[in-house]
């Protein structure tokens, strides 16, 4: 069973930065593909950000490319993103997903464990 944290969202305003921590416990990080996935009210859920077990590839959706950041410390079990240069449309809570054993996953259904979510809200 792999347990899943999120922490660090918050108000800010266009322009400014967030940073998010996703705290993993359980099961084998380094072995795990992580992802960012967001749900603004009334839309479903969209792919943000994802990368291997190891760190060594991300994919980013075209929303959120050359803005966000994503990265993990294996050692701290932590995966995070950084977000720059925020935009009152990237307000949604934010979901960090774990999928057990696979490399570099972008679609939610096949991930395996999802955290509760933090909101991020971005003023304009």
């Amino acid at each position: 069973q792999v347990r899943l944290i999120e922490s660090g969202g918050g108000l800010v305003q266009a322009g400014g930065s967030l940073s998010l921590s996703c705290a993993a416990s359980g099961g084998d990080f380094g072995r795990t593909g992580m992802g960012w996935f967001r749900q603004a009210p009334g839309k479903e859920r969209e792919f943000v950000a994802a990368i291997t077990g190891r760190g060594s590839a991300q994919r980013y959706s075209d929303a959120v490319r050359g803005r966000f950041v994503i990265s993990r410390d294996n050692a701290k079990n932590t995966l995070y993103l950084q977000m720059n240069n925020l935009k009152p449309e990237d307000t949604a809570v934010y979901y960090c997903a774990a999928a057990i054993g696979r490399f570099i996953v972008l679609e939610a259904a096949e991930y395996d464990y999802w955290g509760q979510g933090t909101q991020v809200t971005v003023s304009s």
